[in-house]
């Protein structure tokens, strides 16, 4: 895995394929969020072929090992939140 910089921190590209370039920065509520995932529903009919993980199986493989990957020692650390969730999704697209 290789990671990009460019522009966002959350952009990120692999030799063998890429996540979505949808922002969750903007995400704070969950009406964010359902915009947040039209507009990766969106990328992934333009640009899905690209995805990393992009069928449901894998996504659903990358979203359960990006949220182990953020497990950490006290729960009171990390509070779910909208943008969170959107975060995971994004990183989910493209977890090898």
């Amino acid at each position: 895995m290789r990671r990009v910089n460019c522009c966002q921190d959350w952009q990120m590209t692999y030799e063998t394929g890429r996540g979505t370039s949808v922002d969750p920065s903007t995400v704070s509520g969950r009406d964010d969020f359902a915009d947040f995932l039209q507009a990766v529903l969106q990328d992934y009919g333009a640009h899905g072929i690209e995805w990393e993980n992009g069928t449901l199986g894998r996504f659903l493989d990358g979203l359960s090992a990006v949220s182990w990957s953020r497990r950490i020692d006290r729960e009171d650390e990390e509070s779910a939140s909208w943008r969170l969730f959107a975060e995971m999704v994004v990183a989910a697209t493209g977890y090898e």
